[in-house]
């Protein structure tokens, strides 16, 4: 099977850090491709008619998008834990939470990379930014104590959306006012899946 995708997507380093963790290295190719919004790969094209990634090329059947269904099926395909039953749903909510802060996170590199100058919305950035904090916020607040235990998708999904704001957006300085979610991605940050993931 290949994942194609970029090594600088959240979702895509969220999928790459699911499979190393379940133990899918060698059974999964990850096939690094150059896309933008604009110019969609033909490679990500052919594997997904929205033109996103990442997308999953299965030995047998279709390929698969978006990054909760490609998680969903590598841990099916492991027979994996990162889908426990228990808190099954507060689970899937905080994964869904965390890909909305890479969403946002990656709007706002978008209207900086792609935007033509004069076209860009400041107002509009900020509002994603806000979607991205009032998360944090939530995060921080509420749902911490679904980030200990045994690994599941949650922890995974979390510490990439954390990730990409520091690589992309480290000057907004989300650490402040969520300690306790910064001591608790300071310590995920030690995986070996995380380490070798990091974008650079």
């Amino acid at each position: 099977m290949k994942l194609i995708g970029s090594p600088t997507s959240p979702f895509v380093r969220k999928c790459v850090v699911a499979l190393k963790e379940l133990g899918l290295d060698d059974q999964i190719e990850v096939l690094s491709v150059a896309t933008t919004p604009l110019a969609s790969a033909p490679e990500v094209l052919a594997a997904n008619p929205l033109g996103k990634i990442p997308a999953l090329i299965r030995d047998e059947g279709p390929a698969i998008y978006d990054s909760r269904v490609i998680t969903q099926f590598l841990n099916a395909h492991a027979e994996g834990d990162l889908y426990p039953e228990t808190a099954k749903w507060e689970l899937l909510t905080l994964e869904a939470t965390a890909d909305a802060i890479m969403e946002a996170a990656v709007l706002m590199t978008y209207e900086a990379r792609v935007r033509q100058d004069g076209e860009r919305s400041e107002a509009w950035v900020e509002a994603q930014w806000g979607k991205a904090k009032r998360a944090l916020d939530a995060v921080e607040a509420r749902w911490m104590s679904h980030l200990s235990g045994p690994l599941n998708i949650t922890q995974i999904g979390i510490a990439c959306a954390l990730g990409y704001i520091d690589f992309r957006h480290d000057a907004r300085q989300w650490r402040e006012g969520h300690e306790t979610l910064a001591d608790w991605f300071a310590t995920f940050s030690q995986r070996e899946s995380f380490q070798t993931t990091t974008p650079s």
